[in-house]
């Protein structure tokens, strides 16, 4: 059974920053690969970055040169740091482990930029 906990959202002014985490467990956590997405109210979920098992990363053009994800195997937890905040940023973000799965998803942290 996978379990998936995310949190470290909350209420910034443009231009700041935040630290996500996303706790995993129920499969063997430095095999895989892990997403972090994003829905904003009446959207989709986007997918925002990737983290392989081997460490590589992608992310969305939006995102680019202001989030970073990582990843730390010793403690299950894959991080998204989050700088430079827009308003368009803000949104309900999830973490997908192993990436792609259909029941590896929590139950989402908010994150809200005000202008």
């Amino acid at each position: 059974q996978v379990h998936v906990v995310e949190s470290g959202g909350g209420l910034v002014q443009t231009g700041g920053s935040l630290r996500l985490s996303c706790v995993a467990s129920g499969r063997i956590f430095r095999f895989y690969g892990i997403g972090w997405y994003r829905q904003a109210p009446g959207k989709q979920r986007e997918l925002v970055a990737t983290i392989a098992s081997g460490g590589s990363t992608n992310y969305a053009d939006s995102v680019k040169g202001r989030f970073t994800i990582s990843r730390d195997n010793a403690k299950n937890t894959v991080y998204l740091q989050m700088n430079s905040l827009k308003p368009e940023d803000t949104a309900v973000y999830y973490c997908n482990f192993p990436i792609g799965s259909d029941d590896g998803w929590g139950q989402g942290t908010q994150v809200t930029v005000s202008s």
